[in-house]
């Protein structure tokens, strides 16, 4: 995780530094805080692994006298798919859309998000069916 780490870190700094560089040189509002954003967009991931990194064993892919052996074989487990946070997605994209176009967009945004949180908690309980059926 330390080399994901630096490389946010470092986009980060990069990101950061050309906001500042361009806030003296151009002085623009708008553009020098996207790039600063954007800085941050980098720094707050980048922090995380950074912090994770130094809690969790050191994977293969973090030393580097580790051969391509250790790291073969299972490498994590990964969620089952859902239809779920497409869904959320879709009503987060209707409310900015709703910022856009007017607030009668707020209405199906609503009932997207609503859906979505209710077949999510929904799914979580009883499984997402990726399992086989147990018959007693």
């Amino acid at each position: 995780m330390k080399v994901e780490a630096k490389l946010l870190l470092g986009l980060g700094l990069c990101f950061a530094l050309m906001g500042v560089v361009y806030w003296f040189w151009g002085h623009e509002n708008a553009g020098s805080m996207m790039l600063l954003a954007s800085g941050g967009l980098g720094f707050l991931p980048g922090s995380y692994y950074l912090w994770w990194s130094n809690r969790m064993r050191v994977r293969a892919s973090d030393r580097d006298d580790a051969t391509i052996a250790e790291g073969a074989g299972i490498v994590e487990t990964f969620p089952g798919s859902s239809i779920w946070p497409f869904t959320l997605g879709m009503g987060t994209f209707f409310i900015a859309l709703a910022l856009v176009f007017g607030t009668w967009f707020g209405i199906p945004a609503a009932g997207l998000v609503i859906w979505a949180l209710l077949g999510a908690v929904n799914e979580s309980r009883r499984g997402s069916g990726d399992q086989p059926a147990h018959h007693a």
